[in-house]
């Protein structure tokens, strides 16, 4: 997909940064842990050690004195971050210290820093890169933060939510639903302001048209979570045991081919063209594409062909040049040939079809026909009656027909989970649905009508009939960005934290910030689409408590489709049993959630605070001599004799033993070289136990 990339952003600003300090001088690069994870997720070490970096040290580790070198620290702005650099500059640990913050120092720290003599004198350069978030894709985003959706939707994390806003904000509190977008966009509104005020030069100016932040959470599509997608991203990280951490890994089942190392664990990102080429391709025409580009590879590599021919030494230097990357093609299409064939397995064993066919309905609010569906309730207890629907299916699909119908009577909800057959605990992921503000009950005289499809009908051509049963429903996302770029958007639902100076403008974004002439410029109505030629304009998508699969992949649609570049940006990434486990939490007692803010806080490491040990002082004649040095003493041994004793300080203050025989001591020496000679041999030849 063409646009800038979001990888490619941050690695520029960390490698342009650390190349820009003290150059031509060889340093050492100093990082944390958090700030480790930044740097290695777009960052090779070998590009950073081609920019004069001698070594990259992290600093709650031990290291060497190196007076002579300068030091660049890359850290998180945390305060036992700050304890650590507070060590070294007491210790004078390096010759001059250039300091970078991934994001703003928190101001009380910031005065901390500024109080101290230490610091003027050694710190020689500062600044904020503000690259604290975790590019996943190109145009993904997140925080890593999955206490995000606790914190902002718990009851009994109502006191956080501020400072939570304001961390948000940096990268009155309340947790109904429909005033938490409004509260963190005042918030990072204020930080923009603040940064604009002590920084003349934002924004810059540039040809690009205006950029646009949108902010929403969790709260504005409740369906997209619980339904069953099924392109290739999104389908594996909802049935297959994908490994997710830093990175995502996937290991393949013992029964599938040889051609796939089981033993390993084989990680799925960017450094994947077949990953990044496919993973929003419907899976139905999927394995296809996989066969048609497999069969073309192994045309473009014909020296790796059974044949019957004797093969020359030509052929076998032509075999040996290609090998490497023939075996890494050949691996990355086994893998991805098994995820395929894996994942549609399951689609088969779990029933997905008939299951997605009526979830399609429940969420659009249409049958496959565009008409009003009929007799939902009857297919619904049919499917939760049936076997073969897995429990967190079944759970799934009360879900989505409580939110089709905007409620049920108490009575209907509990025959509902009685033919379900669901544990005890499945009916508080039901009713916690409340806290993101969904109607659970109905009561009897309720005339609310069924709920709507949010934000209207999609926009756009029908999908093709082979899949219109299964992939009918589109995002609420994606009908935002869609009303956006058109400038149809609502802006009671989504108003600007300021008044734009032009209503166009903020709608449509700014054509052109040049002023030029109406005989020179083109007039925009014979253009018959945006150029790829032109800077395209950015909008920034923020979800907060969590985003889709389904939601990257619309914002990915959209950039293609109107031309601009669309980013998502979330705290973490939800598959439906995350989000069904996190929902289900909100009712837990705060203290088994584990969230950060309730451990205990991270300290320096003591090592970085042990004082060097001062030298012995020199001995009188009044003093009683050290047991150790009475015994050497009466033995004749010199200091020279005991390594321990003739190096580092002992050397210096320890004066000669008077009546000691040099010659004593080496042949003594020797005598004990002997024995310990022998008594290797004897271990050597002896079997011990």
């Amino acid at each position: 997909m063409a646009g800038t990339s979001a990888i490619t952003i941050q690695q520029n600003i960390i490698l342009d940064t650390v190349r820009g300090t003290d150059q031509g001088e060889w340093k050492v690069l100093i990082l944390d842990g958090g700030s480790r994870k930044l740097v290695d997720g777009v960052v090779r070490e070998d590009d950073i050690l081609e920019l004069n970096v001698t070594n990259i040290e992290q600093i709650e580790e031990r290291r060497p004195l190196n007076k002579e070198m300068d030091a660049v620290y890359l850290l998180s702005p945390v305060p036992h971050i700050l304890d650590c650099l507070m060590a070294d500059l007491e210790r004078r640990r390096y010759r001059r210290v250039f300091l970078i913050w991934t994001s703003l120092l928190p101001q009380d720290l910031q005065q901390r820093l500024d109080r101290s003599a230490l610091a003027k004198q050694q710190i020689v350069y500062a600044s904020v890169l503000n690259v604290d978030y975790y590019p996943r894709e190109s145009h993904l985003i997140t925080f890593r933060d999955p206490w995000s959706f606790p914190t902002l939707f718990h009851p009994a994390c109502n006191h956080l939510i501020r400072q939570h806003m304001e961390d948000l904000a940096q990268k009155k509190p309340s947790h109904e639903a429909s005033i938490l977008c409004s509260h963190l966009a005042r918030f990072v509104q204020t930080q923009l302001d603040q940064h604009a005020k002590y920084n003349t030069d934002f924004p810059p100016l540039s040809p690009r048209p205006r950029g646009l932040l949108l902010i929403a959470d969790r709260t504005l599509d409740l369906f997209a979570p619980l339904l069953h997608e099924f392109t290739y991203q999104a389908m594996v990280h909802d049935l297959l045991p994908l490994t997710e951490g830093d990175k995502v890994y996937y290991k393949p089942a013992a029964s599938q081919t040889e051609k796939v190392d089981k033993g390993k664990d084989t990680e799925i990102g960017e450094k994947d063209n077949i990953w990044i080429k496919y993973r929003h391709l419907h899976m139905k025409d999927l394995l296809d594409e996989l066969v048609k580009d497999f069969n073309a590879f192994k045309a473009q590599n014909p020296q790796f062909a059974e044949s019957k021919e004797t093969a020359t030494i030509n052929s076998i230097k032509d075999m040996l040049a290609g090998l490497p990357r023939f075996q890494q093609g050949k691996e990355a299409y086994s893998l991805h040939l098994s995820m395929t064939q894996d994942a549609m397995n399951m689609f088969q064993e779990r029933r997905l079809a008939d299951l997605a066919s009526v979830e399609q309905s429940l969420a659009t609010g249409l049958d496959e026909d565009d008409k009003k569906p009929k007799n939902l309730a009857d297919q619904v207890i049919r499917l939760l009656d049936d076997d073969a629907i897995q429990s967190p299916d079944r759970l799934r699909l009360i879900i989505q027909y409580l939110l089709y119908r905007d409620g049920l009577l108490p009575t209907d909800i509990q025959k509902l989970l009685a033919h379900a057959r669901l544990p005890a605990q499945d009916s508080e992921v039901v009713y916690n649905l409340e806290l993101l503000g969904a109607h659970i009950n109905r009561a009897v005289k309720d005339t609310r009508p069924v709920a709507q499809y949010p934000f209207g009908k999609r926009e756009g051509p029908a999908p093709a009939a082979s899949e219109s049963g299964l992939s009918r429903f589109e995002p609420a996302l994606k009908v935002v960005l869609q009303d956006q770029c058109r400038g149809a958007l609502d802006e009671h639902t989504f108003p600007f934290t300021k008044p734009h100076l032009d209503a166009a403008e903020g709608l449509m974004g700014q054509e052109n910030l040049s002023q030029a002439s109406l005989r020179s410029a083109k007039p925009t109505w014979a253009r018959t689409r945006p150029s790829n030629l032109e800077p395209r304009q950015r909008i920034i998508v923020f979800m907060a408590g969590g985003a889709t699969y389904s939601e990257s992949r619309a914002c990915y649609e959209v950039s293609q489709s109107l031309n601009k570049d669309v980013y998502l940006t979330t705290t973490h990434l939800l598959t439906p049993s995350l989000y069904l486990r996190q929902v289900g939490d909100l009712s837990v007692d705060r203290r088994s959630l584990d969230l950060p803010v309730d451990r205990p806080k991270p300290r320096a490491p003591d090592h970085l605070f042990e004082k060097e040990m001062p030298a012995p002082p020199t001995p009188t004649s009044s003093q009683k001599p050290q047991p150790l040095k009475q015994g050497m003493q009466q033995m004749g041994i010199s200091d020279e004799a005991h390594p321990r004793l003739s190096n580092g300080n002992m050397q210096h203050h320890q004066p000669p033993l008077s009546g000691s025989s040099s010659s004593t001591g080496g042949r003594l020496t020797k005598d004990r070289d002997k024995e310990s000679e022998k008594k290797k041999k004897h271990h050597f030849f002896s079997s011990r136990r």
